[in-house]
């Protein structure tokens, strides 16, 4: 009701701005609102403007203006911005001819040819791609009367085609019953699909446009990569036809977007004036949004300067072609290699049906392409790991001097030593036994030396991320005693079908801390990969506490694996512990013996070991 009084009230302000020369009637502001309340293609806008016009009737003041161009653009500019829609437009045309809808004269077939070859552009480019430009989107009549001939001159040279481009960057007139012909040709006979629906505001009549199950000559396969350019210039029904297809994901719009016209405009003459109210009577409602393009326009799926569209849409069609062969690859490098054999075979066989069920007809680049495979291999298989990948190559060894790797020694590291003399001990990766092996001396020195006396220890493992699995082993065997070889573990290599024993080392580095003093493991979400392994084997020898959150689940290290000749890359899990009593760690993660938040899980330990030595005192 606001907006209606104010739509009316600033109109009639506008009009009784004192101007000299001209005049027109008073009641000529009154039938401009009518026009748009009776006809506006969204009513809901102009709540109250009926009791407003009502209102505003007695006002029988003459406008006074120099022309009536003048009088309309100032009028175009109060309605637009009162109603929000650029579309509503006043104009003052004495001679305006209305425009009647070209017929289609009964030409000789021949002459039908030559017209219809001026207005469709057909090519068929290098790949098999075909490529048809149409500038005016033929209604159902017109449709069936040069039927024929289109199959003849176009449609049955592109059914042959391996993608199609369908270029509407000119199409900027349209009949809105050629709407389901076209899209109709680009999806299945069944089931029905409903398109559109089209609400017509004079006759308060709502249309709903379905596929059509009958059509002359075959539909263009489903399967086949379907690109629509768009420019600023792609206007009314050509964006419906795009809005439509790209919702129902049957095509990938490329280029800018689209003008935001509507389905349908009426120039609806004022009394006896020479005034005009464009008026936009009819709107698109899409089933699948529940809403439209009007007005905002269509987005495309990828946003590039019209001139440029073409050469993207052909980039897109060459990336899809690639994409089969490359699923494919995937799938057979993942059933052969994955760590857990049954589950690497149900991953393949799934990933290849998301394939076949059109998972990736819509990639659109290589980078979305790997956000798609990583994404669909994570949720498949469970595994955090299991995923696309950078082939980044290794860095070179570092020159580091002795004083270099004590100053890296003690950022890596944090020791403590706490009340009644437990220790504490924090690294956050692990890292490789063949680097550590040459420093061991000086992690000694500087590292371990300042907690291997201790009465307790707690190893805080809470952001640990993991890191490469060769150290592990000898890592594990300071806390066990030397009296035997322990076999820590069991891993599984899947490319090979090996299974290696993972034992403890006679001969260390520095003094063993033992496997009778009392030692507590701080575990959060984020402890991962190699720090799972220690976990793992530490609660399952019974040589540790656990205490703080179930760990992240991980894998062990994955190996990098290139698809076929293409510059994607898989991260795969190959190797797994030992699942003889049960389900190992990876993808599941280890639960702590004590759950507590991570964040208070170092003072719950001191509290646990605390309370241990004065029981024992």
């Amino acid at each position: 009701m606001a907006k209606a009084l104010f739509l009316v009230a600033s109109l009639l302000v506008l009009g009784n701005v004192s101007f000299i020369h001209a005049s027109f009637a008073p009641n000529l502001i009154i039938d401009m609102a009518k026009i748009v309340m009776d006809n506006y293609c969204s009513p809901e806008k102009l709540v109250g403007m009926k009791e407003a016009i009502e209102a505003a009737g007695s006002n029988t003041e003459i406008l006074n203006i120099p022309d009536g161009e003048s009088l309309a653009n100032v009028l175009s500019s109060g309605v637009q911005t009162t109603v929000s829609d650029p579309r509503l437009m006043v104009s003052f045309e004495p001679n305006y001819v209305p425009v009647v809808p070209p017929q289609m004269p009964p030409l000789p077939p021949e002459q039908l040819i030559a017209v219809l070859q001026t207005s469709i552009k057909l090519d068929i480019l290098e790949g098999n791609i075909g490529y048809l430009r149409i500038d005016h989107i033929l209604g159902e009549e017109v449709a069936e009367k040069v039927g024929p001939l289109l199959l003849d001159l176009v449609w049955n040279k592109i059914l042959p085609t391996s993608a199609l481009i369908f270029d509407l960057r000119y199409t900027s007139s349209g009949d809105v019953s050629g709407i389901p012909y076209i899209v109709s040709y680009f999806t299945q006979a069944e089931p029905q699909i409903h398109i559109d629906s089209v609400y017509d505001r004079p006759s308060n009549t709502t249309t709903k446009l379905f596929s059509m199950d009958t059509l002359l000559g075959e539909r263009y396969d489903a399967t086949k990569p379907l690109i629509i350019l768009t420019s600023k210039n792609t206007k009314g029904i050509a964006e419906d036809v795009a809005y439509c297809l790209q919702n129902l994901k049957r095509a990938t719009i490329v280029g800018e977007k689209t003008a935001g016209g509507s389905v349908k405009l009426e120039k609806i003459k004022v009394g006896d004036t020479d005034f005009y109210v464009t008026v936009p009577t009819a709107k698109s409602i899409n089933p699948i949004t529940d809403s439209s393009w009007e007005i905002t326009g269509v987005t495309p799926n990828v946003e590039v300067n019209a001139e440029d569209a073409l050469a993207t849409a052909i980039k897109i069609v060459n990336l899809r072609a690639e994409v089969p062969a490359i699923i494919e690859g995937a799938a057979t490098l993942i059933a052969d290699n994955y760590a857990f054999e049954n589950i690497g075979a149900d991953v393949a066989e799934k990933l290849k049906g998301l394939l076949t069920n059109g998972e990736y007809n819509m990639i659109v680049s290589r980078e979305s392409l790997e956000t798609k495979l990583s994404t669909d291999l994570k949720t498949l298989s469970g595994d955090k790991s299991l995923k696309t990948t950078r082939n980044t190559p290794a860095l070179p060894p570092m020159d580091y001097t002795p004083e270099m790797y004590i100053e890296l020694i003690k950022v890596s590291f944090h020791t403590d030593i706490f009340e009644n003399n437990i220790g504490y001990l924090r690294f956050d990766m692990f890292g490789d036994f063949e680097e550590v092996k040459a420093i061991a001396q000086i992690i000694v020195e500087h590292v371990w030396n300042k907690v291997v006396n201790t009465d307790a220890m707690i190893i805080d493992l809470r952001n640990n991320i993991g890191g490469p699995t060769t150290a592990i082993s000898g890592f594990c065997s300071y806390f066990f005693d030397n009296k035997r070889q322990i076999v820590l573990d069991k891993l599984y290599d899947r490319p090979s079908g090996t299974t290696t024993e993972l034992r403890s080392l006679p001969e260390l580095t520095g003094e063993r801390y033992g496997s009778k003093k009392s030692l507590i493991i701080l575990t959060s979400k984020a402890t991962a990969g190699a720090a799972e392994e220690f976990v793992y084997i530490m609660r399952n020898l019974g040589r540790a506490m656990i205490m703080g959150e179930t760990t992240n689940g991980s894998s062990h290290p994955p190996k990098n694996f290139r698809v076929g000749e293409t510059d994607i890359f898989l991260s795969i899990p190959t190797v797994h512990s030992d699942t003889t009593f049960g389900p190992g760690w990876e993808g599941a993660g280890i639960a702590p013996h004590l759950p507590v938040p991570a964040d208070d899980a170092l003072e719950y330990a001191k509290t646990v070991l605390n309370k241990h030595f004065a029981g024992q005192k």
